[in-house]
């Protein structure tokens, strides 16, 4: 049985696949984003958002089957079943890219800058299967692939009062673009266009499409009990 093995410790991802009936394994990667982006920009010129948060979720899940390859987590070491999936957000507004908010000050700064505005939210994808191989007794095609959905949010012209209240939540510093609609940033969000759950943090149509790449339904995923 085929299991997905998410390289990410964002809670929201974990729940969006989980209300798609998928329970995912969670190995959270060690990469430093900052380097990462330097050697890419270094590499390639400028990036666009969107092909930044692509070049983080390769690195990401990367990293993860490293570690994984390595035996770490102990109980996956000999595991030949596995797909892995990466991912990242940011918040593209006015062609700056915006991931998580430094501090709360810096949240607040955020949101007066959004309020009232239109911005994208990018996430970028990254799957990599892991299962054995057909010569060796399975399915799989070592494949590696990836694409980024990305999403137009309208956001509500908060005043300063309802800003200073969300930030103070804390919720607002633990996610790209310092907002959420799945949470309690959602009444601060008038509309999106595009696909809900890339906003939350995995599109699960994108998804299904990189899956059925490498041969891997959506159901084949479901959990059985």
């Amino acid at each position: 049985m085929t299991r997905l093995l998410l390289a990410s410790a964002s809670p929201a991802r974990r729940a969006t696949l989980q209300s798609a009936g998928i329970d995912p394994l969670v190995v959270v990667s060690s990469v430093d984003e900052p380097a990462v982006l330097a050697a890419a920009a270094e590499r390639f010129g400028t990036l666009d958002p969107a092909d930044a948060v692509l070049v983080l979720a390769q690195a990401k899940v990367e990293d993860v089957a490293r570690a994984v390859a390595d035996g770490t987590p102990a109980e996956l070491a000999d595991a030949d079943d596995l797909v892995l999936l990466g991912c990242d957000s940011m918040l593209e507004l006015d062609g700056e890219i915006l991931g998580k908010p430094d501090d709360a000050d810096d949240a607040v700064r955020r949101w007066r800058a959004m309020r009232g505005r239109t911005g994208v939210l990018h996430t970028g994808h990254w799957v990599i299967d892991e299962r054995a191989t057909p010569d060796e007794g399975g399915e799989g095609t070592r494949g590696t692939l990836g694409a980024t959905s990305s999403t137009v949010v309208h956001f509500a012209d908060l005043s300063d009062e309802e800003v200073a209240a969300y930030v103070a939540t804390g919720e607002p510093l633990a996610v790209a673009g310092a907002f959420t609609v799945d949470g309690l940033g959602g009444p601060f969000v008038d509309r999106i266009e595009g696909d809900h759950h890339g906003v939350v943090g995995v599109s699960l149509p994108l998804l299904r499409g990189l899956l059925g790449e490498i041969g891997v339904t959506v159901p084949s995923l479901w959990r059985t009990a």
